[in-house]
């Protein structure tokens, strides 16, 4: 019985001792609050008391950003609002150079969003999400590297735009479709117009295919409709049959 009670107590301990770490994890070892080293995955020894240790998730991270007021270069209010993927690449600057990197990097997301979309203008916002998604990334994982926290990508998810705002897009969208239109419909006279000048040059330079788009004409005419038309022919092109007439 009295050899029961330490060898209970020594199997804690050693229970106590032995640690899990998952594939995905890492540990952060301190012996006596000094940083020791970091163990990777397995069955990992930790001695109680004597060591302490801090696990470290090696996953990507999403993060979602709050929504921010932002006013734009053009001066336009919009809120805002983005998310995050980011992931532990150095587990030693993760637990010791920051006392919670989740909750830094949220708020270097939200001033650098803020900082950001500020210097641009509404369209650009609207249309080169690409790039400013870019510019957002590399000023966050810029700001995260020294705590080792890589910040892979940066999604600008929803941009709420007032209503005023929105019935001025609106109005704008609908003039340059009224203005491509117009432009296409000039550019369809202006072709057609050439064609009709190329066909009036080939006719002056040879009456005869004017003869021959007269006599084309009846055709069509008499074709269409089932009624006696009068249609004018130019006397050059009766000539030839005058001609052989009064020769007979």
């Amino acid at each position: 019985m009295s050899l029961l009670v330490p060898l209970v107590l020594l199997g804690l301990v050693l229970y106590a001792s032995f640690k899990r770490v998952m594939e995905y994890e890492r540990i952060v070892v301190f012996v006596l609050g000094k940083f020791q080293t970091v163990k990777g995955p397995g069955i990992r020894l930790v001695i109680p008391v004597l060591q302490q240790m801090v696990r470290v998730n090696l996953q990507t991270v999403t993060m979602e950003v709050p929504s921010q007021d932002v006013i734009t270069r053009d001066n336009i209010s919009v809120k805002v609002n983005a998310v995050i993927f980011l992931r532990v690449v150095d587990p030693q600057p993760a637990v010791l150079a920051v006392q919670d990197y989740l909750y830094s990097t949220s708020q270097v997301a939200q001033t650098t969003l803020r900082s950001v979309l500020g210097q641009s203008q509404l369209d650009d916002l609207l249309a080169k999400r690409d790039d400013i998604n870019a510019e957002l990334q590399r000023i966050i994982d810029q700001q995260t590297e020294p705590w080792g926290v890589k910040v892979t990508a940066v999604e600008v998810k929803n941009v709420d735009i007032p209503q005023d705002m929105q019935r001025a897009i609106a109005r704008q969208a609908e003039a340059e479709r009224e203005r491509r239109a117009k432009i296409i419909h000039a550019e369809g006279e202006f072709q057609a117009a050439q064609k009709l000048a190329e066909a009036a040059n080939v006719i002056s330079q040879n009456p005869a295919a004017l003869q021959l788009r007269y006599l084309q004409t009846l055709v069509e005419i008499a074709a269409e409709k089932n009624s006696t038309t009068i249609f004018p022919i130019p006397i050059d092109t009766l000539a030839p049959f005058i001609k052989g007439l009064l020769q007979k």
